[in-house]
């Protein structure tokens, strides 16, 4: 291919969805590029794979009320699986701080649309869950839509449906694009319009073209556990919000996630042995039961979330580099805002709007105009 409608650079579950999105409305000539081997080698591979729509911000929801949906149907609409599974995510608030937080951000939710949330106070918590230690708890927030997906599975079935109907995958060099002519490891390729989906490495891209793009990279570690019987494996996800901890069912053990705020910005993607007792001992304080939970430290992995400022994407076209076109930045929630972040790409590609949110809240001009909105539902 030595022309292409669009360049995507970057072969990871977002890229895979706008591939899957261009596409299906028509634009076949479509390339993606990846520098890696294959694809989902970068933070797809490594996701927890959360799909939640309890955010704090109205754009954040919105895109999550496409986005899961999406995923529900996603075997129908593509004919692959993407393993979605609706188990809820579960907030456990142990201040009235926490809850009044979680009221307001009740309010939004339903404001905008969804549906099957609902707050809950801390006895119904110790009903469903007797086996955590629940004598702070004063209450929560559950969604039942919220779940899990397989990261890979979805990003595997974008990419192949789209390649099915005409996009293209190919190698990518480390010093690669400019924003009209890509060189690959294939050879150069004219392009009208480049996406930049690199995830993490995006503002090294960036910088090709002549940007400088606020996103950095922060390593996140995850921890899973051997078998374990011991607390329900149809649990949703649940977060202590007193101090972030959170874990999920992962085939017949758990999967177990906290955000070190000691973890500095970096290219580290190496798993540091000291977080097993870091994470053991939150998760023991919250589920007893957790301090017998079997874990090998040789099964963790590390990943990097490429972070903003306001843990926002940073979404849609440049103006300053006419054709340069932006899908990163989304601080852990990539996977799931894929298939949202697919559809509004597409629709600014290929017809300069979107009818999905206000695509202006999220370009990048916003931190140079001071505009910024801050998600505070990180996990």
């Amino acid at each position: 291919m030595k022309t292409a409608d669009v360049v995507i650079i970057g072969g990871g579950i977002v890229g895979c969805s706008i591939a899957y999105h261009l596409t299906a409305n028509g634009c076949r000539n479509v390339l993606v590029v990846e520098r890696e081997p294959a694809l989902g080698k970068g933070s797809t591979g490594k996701s927890m794979g959360g799909v939640r729509a309890q955010f704090s911000t109205p754009v954040s929801i919105q895109m999550s009320l496409y986005s899961i949906p999406f995923y529900a149907s996603f075997e129908d609409r593509l004919g692959y699986p993407c393993d979605y599974r609706p188990q809820g995510y579960l907030f456990c608030a142990t201040t009235d701080n926490h809850m009044a937080y979680l009221r307001t951000n009740y309010a939004q939710q339903v404001k905008m649309g969804l549906k099957d949330v609902r707050l809950m106070g801390g006895e119904e918590i110790r009903r469903m869950f007797p086996q955590l230690r629940s004598d702070d708890i004063v209450g929560g927030s559950f969604c039942s839509s919220d779940g899990f997906v397989d990261p890979y599975s979805a990003m595997n079935g974008f990419m192949t449906w789209a390649a099915e109907h005409g996009a293209t995958v190919t190698g990518l060099t480390r010093d690669a694009t400019g924003t009209r002519s890509v060189e690959t490891t294939r050879g150069s390729v004219t392009a009208r319009k480049v996406v930049n989906c690199a995830g993490s490495w995006a503002a090294e891209v960036a910088r090709l073209a002549g940007l400088e793009l606020p996103v950095e990279p922060l390593r996140r570690m995850l921890v899973p556990s051997e078998p374990f019987d011991e607390f329900p494996h149809t649990a949703p996800m649940i977060i202590d919000m007193s101090n972030g901890f959170h874990f999920r069912p992962e085939g017949r053990g758990f999967l177990l996630a906290w955000n070190d705020p000691e973890e500095t910005p970096g290219y580290k993607t190496d798993f540091d042995p000291a977080f097993v007792e870091k994470i053991l001992m939150r998760a023991a304080d919250r589920v007893p039961v957790f301090e017998t939970l079997p874990v090998n430290p040789k099964r963790a992995w590390a990943g990097l979330y490429e972070m903003t400022p306001d843990h926002h994407p940073v979404l849609g076209p440049v103006p300053q580099v006419p054709g340069f076109y932006l899908a990163t930045g989304f601080s852990g929630h990539g996977v799931m805002h894929a298939p949202a972040t697919g559809k509004i790409l597409a629709d600014l590609v290929l017809r300069g709007q979107t009818d999905l949110i206000d695509a202006s809240l999220l370009n990048l001009a916003r931190f140079a105009e001071n505009r910024m909105i801050e998600e505070t539902a990180v996990l």
